[in-house]
């Protein structure tokens, strides 16, 4: 089953702020990751976030670029099999873990 993607404003435009290469990436990762974007201890693709220091990312996951150094960070909406991105971004010690953290709350997800 597909799963849906809605992107936070703030998310669609990180990924507008991307380079074109670097989009085209990034939405191919995400179409993979709709298929079956539950947490990789489930069977899925998501890489599981938590609380970590002084950021709480618990029930968020995330999709690691490696090559790219962009990450993705989403949370299922599992009753409407929903998938809602909340950031994407270049991995800078841990800033966009930060955002997401931010957008969490300013977002009430």
């Amino acid at each position: 089953m597909t799963w849906d993607v809605d992107f936070l404003p703030e998310a669609d435009r990180d990924l507008d702020e991307l380079a074109h290469s670097q989009q085209v990436i990034v939405k191919k990762a995400i179409k993979k990751v709709k298929q079956n974007p539950l947490p990789t201890n489930e069977g899925g693709y998501g890489k599981p976030l938590g609380h970590r220091r002084d950021l709480n990312l618990t029930n968020l996951l995330k999709i690691k670029l490696l090559k790219e150094g962009i990450r993705v960070v989403y949370k299922l909406i599992r009753t409407e099999t929903k998938m809602l991105i909340i950031v994407v971004g270049i991995r800078e010690d841990k800033e966009v873990y930060k955002i997401a953290s931010e957008r969490r709350i300013k977002h009430n997800i």
